[in-house]
């Protein structure tokens, strides 16, 4: 692996490590589809393809996150989200 995917792989890392558990919801794709966060997915690609053969394949990945979370925002399904670029939105459930 080469330093920058090496770098980009830490980086990965300590977002599933600090970030993640602390956010309150999950990836969209996982929860629609089941497997692996979005953030695991792009991990992977990076240590199998390096950085920049990891770009497209985590655009398509990123896009199918957004398309799972908006089929989940029409149902009650809440605080679903992804790591990205590409804003998810989520609903908090109503506590009264």
């Amino acid at each position: 692996m080469s330093l920058v995917a090496s770098a980009v792989d830490r980086l990965i890392a300590s977002y599933q490590r600090t970030l993640s558990p602390r956010k309150g919801w999950s990836c969209a794709h996982r929860v629609a589809y089941g497997g692996p966060s979005c953030s695991a997915a792009v991990r992977d690609l990076v240590r199998r393809r390096g950085v920049l053969g990891a770009v497209l394949p985590s655009v398509a990945r990123f896009t199918a996150c957004y398309q799972a979370a908006a089929i989940l925002a029409q149902q009650e399904v809440s605080g679903v989200c992804c790591c990205g670029g590409i804003p998810i939105p989520f609903r908090l459930p109503f506590r009264g």
